[in-house]
């Protein structure tokens, strides 16, 4: 009978652990001026949270349009700073998620919606769940889709949409009761087209660093003093002619190549 020689077991391969963080990370640091106009948005955006839940809901929808703010400014301070970052993006993002998805599902929902039951915090989901999902697309197609316009309604003017409706309603001394239908399909409509693919003007093209007619510096002394008269009307109507301006575009492109389809070859 012949015997096989021993061979002793094989060893496990250990394989060194992965560090918890990236040392290039560690070893270059991160922007502090972008990413200090990030964590101001969030701050903001969370600040709004606390203050609903005080039941101070005039000054929570000011705070989520503050955010708005600094969100605009986080972006456009690193690119003109050449300080973008992966890091800075996906901060952004998250900042994003808190400030203008969860901080204006909950505003709205304690002021009007909770009152609804199951309708209430399903309308106040469907805008958060819209919210995330609209950034989740936006970081996956920032690559392939053309910059010049936005692929749904941005997060930020879907927030300044419904702070904007909580922000005029209660300068006008209606209750959240009393508006809750309003809200409730306010909310609703924010939250769905947020997730469609319909067309909005990113703004994206408007170059900072050239000269402009002095026509546009006058229009814009015009915007200021126009939002100046009566905050709360004047942003929540822009807000809403800019939602609703996603979908004149949509029908437009869609009308005309209804018409090169149509068209004779």
């Amino acid at each position: 009978m012949a015997f096989l020689p021993w061979s002793p077991p094989a060893m496990p391969e250990y394989r060194p652990r992965k560090t918890l963080f990236n040392s290039e990370l560690r070893r270059r640091g991160i922007y502090i001026l972008p990413n200090l106009l990030t964590t101001a948005g969030l701050f903001s955006g969370f600040f709004a949270i606390v203050q609903a839940m005080n039941g101070k809901f005039e000054i929570a929808a000011v705070a989520i349009f503050v955010a708005m703010l600094f969100d605009g400014l986080d972006g456009r301070v690193a690119r003109l700073t050449h300080t973008q970052s992966a890091f800075g993006a996906e901060y952004d993002s998250l900042s994003d998620m808190v400030s203008f998805g969860a901080a204006p599902a909950l505003v709205v929902y304690v002021w009007a919606l909770k009152d609804m039951g199951k309708l209430g915090w399903i309308a106040a989901f469907i805008y958060c769940v819209g919210a995330a999902l609209r950034l989740a697309r936006f970081n996956t197609n920032i690559e392939v889709v053309d910059k010049r316009n936005f692929q749904g309604l941005p997060s930020p003017a879907a927030a300044a949409l419904v702070a904007g409706f909580v922000w005029v309603m209660i300068d006008n001394d209606w209750t959240g009761h009393e508006a809750r239908w309003y809200a409730c399909m306010l909310t609703i409509f924010a939250g769905i087209t947020m997730v469609s693919s319909l067309p909005y003007y990113s703004g994206k093209d408007i170059n900072l660093r050239k000269s402009v007619p002095f026509i546009m510096v006058a229009a814009i002394a015009l915007g200021f003093a126009l939002v100046s008269t009566y905050p709360p009307g004047v942003l929540f109507a822009l807000f809403l002619c800019y939602a609703l301006s996603g979908y004149v575009l949509g029908i437009s492109g869609w009308l005309s190549r209804r018409k090169k389809l149509a068209r004779p070859e």
